[in-house]
């Protein structure tokens, strides 16, 4: 369905279903809860956090969880962000404890206890309020109560998105007016786009609340284009990966008419062989397991109940603990623990096994995202694409290269941006309110890699400072 490396690192090992396999129905939608301690953070949080569901589809019973982190600044008047993390079926709270979130995990080797987790003085939450949404269903813990609800894709999980913020403002009424923002990265990309759209027709439309949409914010994404990764090759020889001879013969036998050529399929397996060599995320790191699930046949349709409930859980691989990966392991023995599910109020029966990447019953029915841009752009509402720069997921060459098909005028010419007087990435900024960043040193999810940077990236950009 996807690109190979892009499965590997970001999807699931294992086909995990969305819904109860419990007999009883779960209980129905639980009020909002707010946190005031976790589970291996000692004391109590420092910031607000709240959890809970919100059901955007009735008939088929689809609820989506959320982690809810108020502003530590001024939360009456700063930004509204609704976070998404990629996969698709990657949990948003990685995008809590490892990318912009309040939260990190203290690297300890695992022994059997609960791991420890430490405030995160990078947040984003500095400056905004940010909503965490398990999206599309069947990520982290949100859940379907019937086997159809499952299906997702690009569509329904933008509508479910879209349906999930009415519902949650409604029951949050006092960030009705703060202005919003629709922001993800990786394949999560694709959609806030699409999101952000769907937020504005409604309005016009009359929709109730009427929501202060202000811009969209999109990290190393996906657009659907075909230079999301076709611009792997050029990267990857400019950054001396592969030979410039490997490179002129890909662009010579693998035309966009025909990739079956045999030459193409040779020169193909060549590459990947290179890519397999090295950790693609970030391509100065060493190569590391990435914590995912084992292989193993879970498929739920070809076993008994009582096969599932006793042999379900699927342990991930273990990195190095010199990995950066070996954060992901103990997110899987936190999240898994019953005390850490009770004190974010988890419906008891609805995730049997949390994993930070799941694998779903995903459609890839959006072509790609770019015409839902012009329309955004064009309009006068705000976009922050960033990249960071050794990412070979999705390359940020390629990224510069759909950004200059929009035929923009440039306004700002490209130059660099600096944090603490050093250079922290270089950036262009045109017409119709678009900004492109790149991010020095950074990888796919760039934030995880350069926090104080990124930090200083979005808190200027959303301040309307320059870079």
């Amino acid at each position: 369905m996807f690109p190979k490396y892009y499965v590997n690192l970001f999807g699931g090992a294992v086909f995990l279903i969305c819904f109860p396999i419990i007999n009883e129905r779960p209980p129905l939608a639980l009020a909002a809860v707010n946190i005031t301690h976790l589970p291996g953070f000692e004391g109590a949080l420092p910031f607000h956090l709240e959890t809970g569901y919100v059901k955007v589809d009735e008939l088929k019973g689809v609820e989506l969880f959320y982690y809810f982190s108020e502003s530590e600044r001024n939360p009456a008047e700063d930004p509204v962000l609704l976070w998404l993390t990629g996969g698709p079926g990657c949990s948003a709270f990685s995008g809590l404890a490892l990318e912009i979130g309040p939260l990190k995990f203290k690297v300890e080797k695992y022994e059997g206890k609960l791991p420890s987790m430490i405030y995160n003085p990078n947040s984003w939450t500095k400056f905004s309020s940010v909503i965490f949404l398990d999206s599309p269903v069947g990520t982290g813990f949100s859940f379907s109560n019937t086997p159809e609800g499952c299906i997702t894709g690009d569509l329904s999980w933008s509508e479910h998105a879209t349906i999930f913020l009415r519902k949650w403002f409604i029951e949050h009424p006092q960030f009705i007016s703060n202005p919003l923002y629709i922001s993800g990265d990786s394949y999560a990309g694709k959609v806030v786009p699409v999101i952000a759209y769907n937020v504005l027709q409604g309005n016009e439309a009359g929709q109730h609340p009427m929501l202060n949409f202000q811009g969209y914010i999109m990290g190393n994404p996906v657009t659907g284009t075909t230079v999301d990764f076709s611009s792997r090759v050029p990267f990857a020889c400019g950054m001396g990966i592969i030979s410039e001879e490997l490179y002129h013969s890909i662009d010579r036998n693998c035309n966009e008419e025909d990739k079956s050529s045999s030459l193409c399929v040779k020169n193909m397996q060549t590459f990947d062989q290179f890519l397999s060599e090295i950790m693609i995320a970030q391509i100065l790191e060493p190569i590391c397991v990435v914590a995912l699930a084992k292989s193993k046949d879970i498929n739920t349709r070809k076993r008994s109940m009582e096969e599932i409930r006793t042999n379900y859980l699927t342990r991930p691989l273990v990195p190095n603990i010199k990995c950066r990966t070996y954060a992901y392991y103990l997110m899987y023995y936190w999240a898994n623990n019953n005390v850490t599910r009770d004190a974010l109020n988890v419906k008891k029966g609805t995730v049997v096994e949390w994993q930070r990447c799941n694998n779903l019953q995903f459609n890839v029915d959006l072509n790609n995202n770019i015409e839902y841009q012009i329309n955004l752009t064009t309009r006068g509402y705000r976009a922050l694409v960033y990249s960071g720069d050794h990412d070979i997921v999705i390359p940020f060459v390629g990224t510069k290269q759909w950004i200059r098909s929009l035929n923009f005028s440039v306004l700002d010419e490209w130059r660099s941006w600096k944090v603490g007087g050093q250079v922290a990435g270089y950036t262009v900024s045109y017409n119709y309110n678009l900004t492109f960043a790149t991010v020095k040193g950074a990888g796919h999810t760039a934030p995880e890699y350069k926090p104080k940077q990124c930090f200083a990236m979005l808190s200027r950009w959303i301040s309307h400072k320059p870079l």
